[in-house]
Formats: C-alpha cells, sequence, structure tokens
C-alpha cells in the first residue's frame, strides 16, 4: 500500500487549520516539502511545542512525503525566537535532505504564499495553491500525523494550546471531540467568570461563549478573554454594525493596503477599494470585490492597520462571498514582485500583542501531561475541507478506538473520521456522532 492509500486510510488532513485532505496533496509532484511551524498567531504554541518533543516524527514524515511527490529538498520553517524547536529540529535533520530556514517573528509569518516565497523566493499564482509552483506545504503537526499513518495509525487526537485568561496556560493533547470545557481543566479553568473562547486564535479564529464545542482535527489552540476584553467587544459587532460604521467613517487612508502581506507581496488586494462597496451601493461593488479575491483574510487591516478601528476584514470577507454568489474570479496579472518597502511594513507579533491589549496574557505554554478521557466526545462529522462525512455507527453500537465512523460520500473529496477510543455510541445525527466512555 502506498503512502498516499495509508493517508486516506487515516483521514489525515490539515492540522494548521485549512483542513485539506492531505492524500490529495500528496497525489501531485513537487520539488521541495515546507513544514509550516510558524505560528504567527498571538499566544498560541502548538506547532513550537511539537517540533520540540517529537522532531523525530516531523522530520520521519516529511521524509515520507519528499518520496511520495518526488521532493529533492525539504524546510522546516520555525521562527528564530523558538530556540528550544530550532534545536530540536536541527539535530533531528542531521543526516537527511531537511534543513531548517529562520523566520522573522512578524505576523503572519505562516501564511502559505508569504512562506513560500521566504523559503523559495516563489511567488505562488493569484488565486492558486503552492504546488503550482512545486512546492508542498503542510502543518508540522500533519507530518506527525503522516508518519502515523504509514504506521496503520489514524488520525484520534489533537494537539492545541490553551491560553489567555487561564490559570496557567499549556499544551496538551486531547480525544477528537473533546468539550473545550474539559480541554480548560487541564489548564486551571478559565479565569475570568465571563469566559469567551476564540478558536484558532486571536485575528484568524472564531468566536463563541459555547464551553463544549468539540476539539476537531484543524484546531491549533484557543485563546479565552473576558467577554468585556476590546478583541471580543469588537469581534461581538454584528455585521450590519460593522458596515454602518465603515460607510460613515472611512477616509480612505489606504492604510489596511499599505500593511496588507498579500499587497506587499505584488498582490492586487486592496481592502481600502474594497470599503467603498460600503457606500457607493448605487454602482462598482462588481469592480471593488474584485480586491478582496486574493484576500487571506489574516485580520491584520481590522486589528492593526485601520486608525479609526473599522473592518476592513470583514467587508473583505462579504465581498469574497458576493463574489461566490456571482460565480466571479480574478482573472487579472500575476504579481510583478514584492513591494519594495515589504520589509519595512511587516508587523512584529510582539507590537501586534500590544496593540491588541493581550501583553499580559503573552506566556509560555508548556506540554501538559495528557487529559483524561472525557466521559463524552461529540465528533462533528465535517473536519475537512469538501463533504461532511456520512456516519458508518448507529446508536447503541460499540466502537473500538480507531475505528472508522465516517466516511465522505463516494467520489467527494473528504477524510475519513475514526473514533478517538473505546466507546458506545450515544446517538447519530446529521451533524455529529456522539460517543459515551
Amino acid at each position: 500500500m502506498n503512502l498516499v492509500e495509508q493517508v486516506r486510510l487515516a483521514g489525515v488532513v490539515g492540522a494548521g487549520g485549512a483542513g485539506f485532505p492531505t492524500h490529495v496533496k500528496l497525489a501531485a509532484r513537487a520539488d521541495t516539502v515546507i513544514a509550516n511551524a510558524a505560528e504567527c498567531e498571538p499566544l498560541l504554541h502548538k506547532d513550537a511545542v511539537i517540533l520540540e518533543h517529537r522532531a523525530a516524527e516531523v522530520v520521519r514524515g516529511m521524509t515520507l512525503a519528499m518520496q511520495a511527490v518526488g521532493a529533492s529538498s525539504g524546510v522546516i520553517g520555525i521562527k528564530a525566537k523558538k530556540t528550544g524547536a530550532v534545536a530540536a529540529a536541527r539535530a533531528a535533520c542531521q543526516g537527511t535532505p531537511i534543513r531548517v530556514q529562520l523566520l522573522g517573528d512578524y505576523y503572519p509569518a505562516g501564511d502559505e504564499y508569504d512562506l513560500v516565497f521566504s523559503v523559495t523566493g516563489r511567488l505562488v499564482p493569484p488565486a492558486g495553491l503552492p504546488i503550482q509552483v512545486g512546492v508542498l506545504v503542510n502543518n508540522v503537526e500533519t507530518f506527525v500525523n503522516i508518519a502515523a499513518a504509514a504506521e496503520g495509525h489514524p488520525v484520534t487526537h489533537k494537539t492545541l494550546t490553551l491560553a489567555g485568561a487561564v490559570a496557567r496556560p499549556v499544551t496538551v493533547r486531547v480525544p477528537l471531540g473533546s468539550s473545550y470545557r474539559d480541554c480548560l481543566a487541564a489548564a486551571g479553568g478559565p479565569a475570568t467568570d465571563d469566559p469567551v473562547l476564540v478558536i484558532g486564535g486571536l485575528m484568524m479564529g472564531q468566536l463563541t461563549d459555547n464551553l463544549d464545542t468539540p476539539v476537531t482535527k484543524t484546531a491549533t489552540g484557543v485563546v479565552v478573554l473576558p467577554r468585556s476584553h476590546p478583541v471580543i467587544q469588537r469581534k461581538l459587532q454584528p455585521p450590519a454594525a460593522q458596515a454602518r460604521i465603515g460607510k460613515s467613517a472611512c477616509d480612505q487612508c489606504r492604510y489596511c493596503t499599505e500593511f496588507c502581506p498579500r499587497f506587499l507581496l505584488g498582490y492586487a488586494v486592496e481592502p481600502h477599494q474594497v470599503m467603498r462597496t460600503l457606500a457607493f451601493t448605487a454602482g462598482g461593488a462588481d469592480r471593488f470585490n474584485l480586491f478582496a479575491a486574493l484576500c487571506c483574510a489574516c485580520g491584520l487591516c481590522t486589528l492593526y492597520a485601520c486608525p479609526e478601528g473599522l473592518f476592513p476584514k470583514e467587508a473583505c470577507d462579504e465581498a469574497k462571498a458576493a463574489l461566490r454568489r456571482a460565480n466571479m474570479k480574478w482573472t487579472g496579472q500575476p504579481p510583478a514582485g514584492p513591494h519594495p518597502l515589504r520589509e519595512g511594513r511587516r508587523v512584529p507579533v510582539k507590537t501586534l500583542t500590544r496593540k491588541l491589549h493581550v501583553a499580559a496574557y503573552d506566556l509560555p505554554a508548556p506540554p501538559a501531561s495528557a487529559l483524561a478521557v472525557p466521559a463524552r466526545l461529540v465528533l462533528p462529522l465535517k473536519q475537512s475541507a469538501g463533504a461532511a462525512c456520512v456516519p458508518r455507527v448507529r446508536g447503541g453500537e460499540r466502537v473500538r478506538a480507531g475505528q472508522v465512523v465516517g466516511e465522505p460520500p463516494a467520489g467527494a473529496l473528504g477524510a475519513l473520521l475514526h473514533a478517538p477510543v473505546d466507546a458506545t455510541v450515544r446517538a447519530v445525527n446529521e451533524q455529529h456522532i456522539e460517543l459515551e466512555t
């Protein structure tokens, strides 16, 4: 059985947040394989912890991926400040064609377009993928899962950082389907009476106050903040209010564009032009929306660049949705090259942390002991790009750890779903499978 099939059977998906089924990536050809350990979201440390403690598995997974895609070069991209992880990675790379490339402490250094350019000097085609320039990029945890898949072990657990307003920030490995309430116990619980979770990080994460939200394959970490925190209050603004504020106050200063990482790489992303759709309601939206087509939704324009506290990232989100509804795609020219001031305009994470008013929470998150298996696990049937899984178990059925409990419809893009532990199926519906341990 080849690696592509082993990875498919293991249900491996991108572990850095995107969740693209990894077996599809491994079926391509590339000359360079990159392990993305840049981890630029403030307060999160999951990738560095994995690399520091499981570097040999990362390198093993990279070696297997390089063989599968025909690559001669492998690179681990990690920030120089992660000294423990850097040392572990360099030691694990000895005697292999894989090297470590040190990155600056900028946001968003982990954006695939940015990382590919930093490592190879190649610009990914607009609206394209790294594979189109001969590069395969995966998160470091994905490579750990590739190595495990080659040994017949499916994805059943997830490593994530618990940070922010918690008793003690930690990085912990938990069974898929664990609730964040159970996970937070490993961090001593929330250190606020009214906690709000930002799952995936402050810049690009999703907000919820439901502590029973389950951990999925794409989780990278959760930042807990009080509901009164400025970042939470901004993110809680309803879309209509965001648009109304933008319509009344945007003065087209261009700061959102001038700090945009994609714009600085030379791509046609100009949030200030997208903001015009809020005011020019009689026409022009089709043209202005196109300036959002290549946006990576990093959130830097909204949470850092805008001097008036407006919401250009959210305007870009709506513009991209409008383009999808109209079946419009970006058709412009590829970038000629990076902006000459790119290096000088990159945003240090420490500066961003201060801007977000979370400097007090900027603490290490060392690995914690394994979480005790929760009594209840909830497995969402959609945990990857593509189609949701179809359940392959019924209520009352006993399942074993690693057993397939859901699979994508025949011929559809997706990833198999496995039981993380021995358990009894408590309930099954169109959204999730509930297990009782």
